[in-house]
C-alpha cells in the first residue's frame, strides 16, 4: 500500500519530529522522492563546503521517504548498507537537493539510489547508493 507525500510528513511528525526540522519533503513519486536540505552553519565544515554527515543523512531520509512512499508507514524499515561517491565540492551556503530512485523494491530488501546536488548548479555533488531492510509481514491467520 502506497502512502503519499501528506501521509508520510504526518507520521514523521508524530514519529520522528527532528527529522523534518532541516529538511523539507518535495515530492513523492512512483519509486522515489525529492528532499530540500536547508543548509545552516552547522552543516558547514572547514572550507566553506558541506559535510559529509549532511549529505549522507539527506541521502538516507530522502530512501526511507521514497521508500514509505512506495510500501506504505513501515516505520520499522532500516539502513543495511550505504555508500557514498563525492563527485566534486558543493556551495557552502546554498541548500541541497537530493532525488531518490528506488532501483529494486524486493519483499525483504530495497536497494535505492541518491543523486545530490547543490541548488544552485546542475552537476551533482554526491551519489549515494543504499539497501533497506524491510521487516516480514506478519499473514493474518
Amino acid at each position: 500500500m502506497k502512502s503519499t507525500k501528506q501521509e508520510i510528513i504526518q507520521f514523521l511528525a508524530q514519529a520522528f519530529p527532528p527529522s523534518l526540522a532541516n529538511c523539507e519533503i518535495e515530492a513523492v513519486s512512483e519509486k522515489g522522492a525529492s528532499l530540500l536540505w536547508r543548509v545552516s552553519e552547522n552543516d558547514l565544515r572547514p572550507g566553506n563546503t558541506i559535510s559529509g554527515p549532511t549529505m549522507m543523512t539527506l541521502a538516507d531520509f530522502a530512501m526511507y521517504v521514497a521508500i514509505l512512499g512506495e510500501i506504505g508507514i513501515v516505520g520499522l524499515a532500516v539502513t543495511t548498507s550505504m555508500n557514498i561517491n563525492f563527485l566534486r565540492k558543493p556551495s557552502g551556503g546554498q541548500n541541497l537537493r537530493g532525488v531518490c530512485k528506488l532501483m529494486k523494491v524486493g519483499k525483504a530488501l530495497i536497494v535505492a539510489e541518491v543523486w545530490i546536488y547543490s541548488v544552485d548548479s546542475d552537476g551533482p555533488v554526491a551519489h549515494v547508493t543504499g539497501t533497506y531492510s524491510i521487516p516480514p509481514q506478519k499473514n493474518a491467520a
